[in-house]
């Protein structure tokens, strides 16, 4: 791995046993899984990079995720894809506060904040009507 990608964390109880070095790569696949989670979330967009076409499913959890880790804190942008009908400011909620408990549980960081981004509206998938099956 990327040494420059990797950051710090010395536990505070025994620093004499060495250092705890977790990839950001770590704390993204964290925060995607967590924001998965969530009921309103149709997937995680590819944030200003991908753009909003792909919806994943769930292979790449860090996708839509980017991270910013210091030696004790972080800081989180999810780009989400939010279900149709769902109200948004709820599922932004529910998201920032899972992601954050899952990742001051998991690593020991301190979250300082998650940013939502809502980058589309997912639309259920409409089965083919009988008619339309038989045209085909």
């Amino acid at each position: 791995m990327d040494d420059k990608k990797e950051k710090v964390i010395v536990s505070k109880k025994d620093a004499s046993l060495g250092t705890v070095r977790i990839a950001d790569e770590v704390v993204s696949i964290i925060a995607g899984l967590a924001a998965t989670e969530i009921d309103g979330i149709a997937g995680m967009s590819g944030g200003l990079v991908g753009g909003i076409a792909e919806i994943l499913g769930r292979k790449n959890f860090a996708k839509g995720v980017r991270v910013e880790v210091g030696e004790h804190e972080a800081a989180v942008d999810l780009y989400i894809i939010v279900k149709y009908g769902v109200r948004i400011p709820d599922i932004a909620l529910a998201a920032q506060e899972n992601v954050k408990q899952a990742i001051e549980t998991m690593t020991g960081l301190s979250v300082v904040e998650v940013n939502i981004h809502v980058q589309g509206v997912g639309f259920p998938e409409e089965e083919p009507k009988e008619e339309e099956i038989r045209v085909r």
